[in-house]
């Protein structure tokens, strides 16, 4: 039956997704502002069917941790839930994303208008020079940036290399970084025709300071991510099978 509701959901999804994207052509040439905004409107109705289809909500807590101003969020990634979630759960964020996705068909005309942080993981250094230069103007323009450290998505309950771009933006910028723990993986997988009812945590940590030398922050932010993620992980197993067995 979850399966069933999950293909529902995908041609919802994708019906949704190429009419609001024709229909809104004409705003492609609007601020990126703009842009975001309908974005979000978007996402919106992405989990809206989420909720009314499949039965994946969301809940965030301690949003109350985030600093004022332009921060650097730092957020663990387990599915393509976090690249939706984001862009609504944190004001307007300027997203590190790879950049074969401004290359799919009206998805990434969006992308490209939207002042997101496009870099080339094969790129290296070159990748990097690219990643710090972009982030600082978005800073200038007081935009918070988005980056996933581990670069990729992880399974629920396991850790991936945190790659040194972290690092890079951290001692750059001297901002703050916030971590975000969460636990889309179990109810969004990688299959696309796997999802499960529940509800996921998003949650905001608290911000890391600027000043700390690099192997004294990439510890702090390690810890900090994984091992609330692996309560967040832990919890809604334990929750899940409750239910189950009531």
């Amino acid at each position: 039956m979850q399966k069933l509701l999950t293909i529902i959901f995908l041609i919802l999804f994708y019906f949704w997704t190429v009419f609001l994207g024709l229909i809104c052509i004409p705003f492609l040439t609007f601020p990126y502002q703009t842009v975001m905004a309908l974005g979000r409107v978007w996402i919106h109705g992405v989990f809206f069917l989420l909720r009314s289809i499949v039965g994946i909500k969301h809940k965030v807590i301690g949003s109350h941790l985030v600093p004022n101003g332009p921060v650097i969020f730092a957020v663990k990634h387990q599915s393509e839930w976090d690249t939706l979630a984001v862009n609504l759960l944190i004001k307007d964020p300027a997203i590190i994303l790879k950049k074969e996705l401004l290359n799919i068909p009206l998805f990434g005309w969006y992308l490209k208008r939207s002042g997101h942080i496009a870099i080339d993981r094969k790129g290296g250094s070159k990748t990097l020079k690219s990643m710090l230069l972009q982030s600082s103007v978005s800073i200038k323009a007081a935009r918070s940036i988005v980056i996933f450290p581990e670069g990729t998505r992880t399974q629920p309950g396991q850790k991936g290399v945190y790659h040194p771009g972290i690092i890079a933006l951290y001692e750059k910028e001297g901002l703050a970084v916030v971590p975000i723990a969460l636990n889309s993986g179990l109810f969004w997988s990688r299959n696309p025709f796997t999802k499960y009812r529940g509800t996921i945590t998003f949650q905001f940590l608290p911000a890391i300071s600027p000043g700390l030398d690099r192997r004294e922050f990439i510890e702090n932010l390690e810890s900090s991510v994984e091992n609330a993620s692996e309560l967040l992980y832990k919890n809604a197993r334990e929750e899940f099978f409750s239910k189950k067995c009531l």
